[in-house]
């Protein structure tokens, strides 16, 4: 039997999810039986749990170090000062990172992996170069271009680069230049370049099953209107709303209808705000036929998501690169980002610069971006169309296959 160890960096949900499509991936790829061991914290344990119910054994709690939350995701001061001095409940960083790889290398010495595979986790990559173990490192990131306000995290790209680095091979999951969404934050250095593969985005390939349209489909059909999602872990999603509703306090939103989807498990969340400034459930505004102005909605399900994305006319987000691919390339729907931090302003810097979308710093460009999307329609969706006949959507995949050669090599 073949041991994998899979090693998930617990910050925001991307990485969950990149994770979760490459192990489906990996059970159909790999023909030999194989046993695969989970490791990350707090939102990302609490997700496998629920997933694997009978595979506890497998799933182990090991405290990785992330940024600590500030009012607008992370918080570069208290991040910096958590180096040294313990913030917010957070030992200091340097004992965090002694602590978590005391557990990780107790973890490789019990299960003896024969390959890792790292989302976002650079300590297992030392680990697994240190007892060579085959390593695939899976990201967006690599030395992200940072703007003036941010230079002095320069030197600590350059040590997360050196880590990263020590994976057997980079797998970038975006398609290969010149459709590089994450362009801006890939600088390789030469050492690296020749361990990178771009294997594409990796996106939810399952087929939607349609069943019953819900109220929700139906009460959003033959409207024009834009699509607002928060995403990321809490501070972001915070972050986000709060940016997302300084726009709507603006005169010229008054009439510009828009469904913000939360990403948090809450019903009391959905609502439909009417034209008439009155409240509904979803069910009551469709049945009394609401001329709506917002819908706000917890959980969208999978035909719900789907349904909105093909009727919208635009997308809001923060810059998230699984979103981002998934609705460019996906869907063909150009984006309006409302960036939270350097990698997402990076992410739509490029969007921007190829007309496939805009970036908006400030809440007056929020309500600019709608207007310019507009009125150059055609433009964008031409762009959008080249970019998704380019578009690498099965990553997990192709990253699987090149999994499934390293073990084969191995043999």
């Amino acid at each position: 039997m073949l041991k994998i160890g899979e090693f998930i960096y617990p910050w925001g949900s991307g990485h969950y999810s990149r994770m979760m499509r490459l192990n489906d991936a990996l059970s159909i790829k790999i023909k030999d039986e194989i046993e695969v061991h989970f490791s990350s914290k707090d939102h990302v344990i609490e997700k496998l749990l629920k997933k694997f119910p009978n595979e506890k054994d497998k799933i182990h709690e090991i405290l990785m170090p992330t940024p600590i939350d500030g009012k607008f995701g992370p918080s570069v001061s208290k991040s910096l000062m958590n180096i040294l001095l313990p913030i917010s409940n957070n030992p200091s960083l340097i004992r965090q990172i002694i602590n978590y790889l005391r557990e990780e290398r107790k973890l490789y010495n019990k299960e003896k992996f024969d390959l890792v595979i790292n989302d976002g986790d650079m300590g297992s990559n030392i680990l697994a170069n240190n007892r060579n173990i085959p390593s695939l490192f899976v990201t967006n990131q690599f030395r992200p271009k940072l703007y003036n306000s941010r230079s002095y995290l320069y030197p600590s790209l350059i040590f997360i680069a050196k880590q990263i680095n020590k994976a057997t091979k980079i797998l970038v999951a975006d398609s290969p230049p010149p459709y590089t969404m994450c362009e801006y934050n890939l600088n390789f250095i030469k050492e690296a370049e020749h361990k990178v593969e771009y294997v594409g985005h990796f996106t939810n390939g399952k087929k939607i099953e349609n069943k019953t349209k819900t109220d929700l489909e139906k009460l959003v059909e033959n409207n024009d209107f834009g699509y607002w999602m928060r995403t990321g872990n809490k501070s972001t999603n915070d972050g986000t709303g709060q940016r997302y509703e300084n726009v709507f306090k603006q005169n010229e939103m008054r009439n510009e209808k828009r469904i913000i989807s939360h990403a948090r498990n809450e019903p009391n969340i959905d609502s439909v705000i009417g034209k008439d400034g009155k409240k509904y459930s979803i069910s009551d505004a469709f049945e009394k036929k609401i001329d709506w102005i917002q819908i706000d909605i917890g959980f969208l399900t999978e035909q719900e998501k789907d349904t909105v994305l093909n009727l919208c006319k635009y997308v809001v987000v923060n810059g998230s690169h699984t979103v981002m691919g998934e609705i460019m390339g996906g869907k063909s729907k150009p984006i309006i980002g409302i960036p939270i931090y350097d990698e997402h302003t990076n992410n739509i810097k490029w969007a921007q610069e190829k007309n496939l979308g805009v970036l908006a710093i400030k809440t007056k460009h929020v309500v600019d971006s709608i207007v310019k999307i507009k009125e150059n329609y055609d433009e964008y969706e031409d762009n959008l169309k080249d970019f998704s006949k380019n578009f690498i959507p099965n990553g997990a995949e192709n990253s699987a296959e090149i999994a499934s050669e390293i073990l084969e090599e191995k043999r």
